[in-house]
């Protein structure tokens, strides 16, 4: 069976969302999803708010409520019928991360085992036919056929097999067979 891994956010967790939110709750600001456009919001964020940046994330409560990204649920519900699929995310960034996120992939994608969450620093150890993922860095170092999940932040990536949304991804996988 080919095995398929899916990064969490930015590609079935919406993150992003929450930390604007938080943000422009804080400062007062209206930074919205187009005053991001081939940028992170650590890159508009002016040096002296980087700090608060890195304290949202650190919150125990950030990550525990995300928005599931439209479509996630039922693409990746279909795909397990036929792929082996593991949640790969970068949590060891955020060690306050690893709780919250376990309970929410326990919530929202129940039919996906523990044992298939991947709590890593470096995604060039993952061994998988496929990666979905939204940091290009990711890809790079990652062995398989990487496809790149469009946010904000890699609007001007070039190079990448690209998907804008869940469909696309259906679509993608509707013409790969399993092994």
């Amino acid at each position: 069976m080919l095995r398929i891994c899916v990064d969490m956010d930015e590609v079935i967790a919406d993150t992003l969302s929450e930390h604007l939110r938080r943000y422009n709750q804080t400062f007062q600001e209206e930074v919205s999803l187009d005053d991001l456009a081939g940028k992170g919001l650590w890159e508009i964020a002016p040096h002296d708010r980087q700090g608060q940046l890195r304290a949202f994330l650190d919150a125990e409560d950030f990550f525990e409520d995300l928005p599931l990204m439209p479509d996630a649920q039922w693409v990746l519900k279909e795909l397990s019928s036929r792929f082996e699929i593991f949640i790969a995310s970068q949590a060891m960034m955020v060690p306050n991360s690893l709780g919250p996120k376990y309970r929410w992939l326990q919530m929202h994608f129940p039919f996906i085992p523990p044992t298939h969450y991947v709590f890593c620093g470096d995604k060039g150890i993952l061994q998988a036919d496929f990666l979905i993922d939204d940091m290009p860095r990711n890809l790079h170092r990652f062995s398989g056929q990487g496809l790149l999940y469009t946010a904000p932040h890699n609007l001007l990536a070039t190079g990448f097999t690209r998907v804008n949304n869940w469909r696309e991804v259906e679509r993608y996988f509707a013409g790969v067979g399993s092994r």
